[in-house]
This record gives structure tokens, C-alpha cells and sequence, in this order.
């Protein structure tokens, strides 16, 4: 398995710093105890989509911002919650815009063609590891691909 460094852990300190939010605080919010979200914080675990999701509406930024994908502090989202269909339907277009099979993506995030194939039916949100991946190499927004922005 490879190990993406997605380098979010230190916009999580500086905004739970700039708040004056401890990691219990940040740990109540999310609902988790204290020592998964120092995992998360510290990305010896990765955090959830839902718990970025979550800290993205909490705090207003985009995830785009929370990933490290963009600068841009503005949130323009136009809903706060990640719809699993919109998702699988603009990851499909995405896929087919690229010229991408099932396959070939699977092979791009090391996993298996089902798992792409349940993400398009809406089945399963996808992880935040191939999420960041595929936006990372193709300059995409994870907040349009979730179907928090269009």
C-alpha cells in the first residue's frame, strides 16, 4: 500500500490555534475521542471525508482548502453535506473526460475496478487518499467532484 502525504495536518493546527480550540474541542465536534483526531491531526491516520466535511462547514473553508489543493480561503459551497450520487456522477465524468477506464483509475489509486465502480453507483463516499489523488494529479476540485460547489 502506498502512503499519500497530503500535508493537511498543519492548516488543522493553525485553525484550531487561531480559534483557541483545543484537540478535545476539535474532538467534541467531530464526535471522536481526543486521540483520533491527534492521529488525524498529526496524519498518523487520515482523516475521514466526513470529518473534513464537517471542519470545512465548521470553520467555512473549502476542503480544496483543507487539502492543501487550492489557497483559496473563500467557501462558496452551495451545500454543506457530500451527496455519494453527485459524487459518483461527476467522478464518471471526470473518468470519461480523461479518457479513463474504471480499470485504469483503479490501477492509478492501487485498488480494485469494483471499488471505482460502487463510488459512481453512489454507493460508498470514496476515501480521502484517492480523493486527494485524483484531484492532485488532475487538477480537479474535490469540493465539485463532492457536489459542495459547481
Amino acid at each position: 500500500m502506498v502512503t499519500i502525504l497530503m500535508n493537511y495536518s498543519k492548516k488543522l493546527i493553525e485553525l484550531r490555534n487561531k480559534y483557541n480550540l483545543t484537540q478535545q474541542d476539535i474532538a467534541n465536534i467531530l464526535n471522536i475521542d481526543r486521540v483520533t483526531y491527534n492521529h488525524y491531526e498529526n496524519e498518523y491516520d487520515t482523516i475521514p471525508l466526513k470529518h473534513l466535511n464537517t471542519l470545512s462547514n465548521y470553520y467555512h473553508l473549502s476542503i480544496d482548502y483543507l487539502l492543501g489543493l487550492s489557497n483559496n480561503k473563500e467557501n462558496n459551497i452551495k451545500t454543506k453535506d457530500i451527496d455519494n450520487h453527485i459524487f459518483g456522477q461527476r467522478l464518471k465524468e471526470f473518468r470519461k473526460k480523461n479518457k479513463l477506464t474504471q480499470e485504469k483509475l483503479a490501477q492509478i489509486l492501487n485498488t480494485v475496478h469494483p471499488v471505482i465502480c460502487n463510488y459512481e453507483k453512489g454507493k460508498y463516499l470514496i476515501t480521502t487518499s484517492f480523493l486527494y489523488t485524483i484531484c492532485k494529479k488532475y487538477h480537479i476540485s474535490a469540493d465539485y467532484l463532492l457536489g459542495k460547489i459547481d
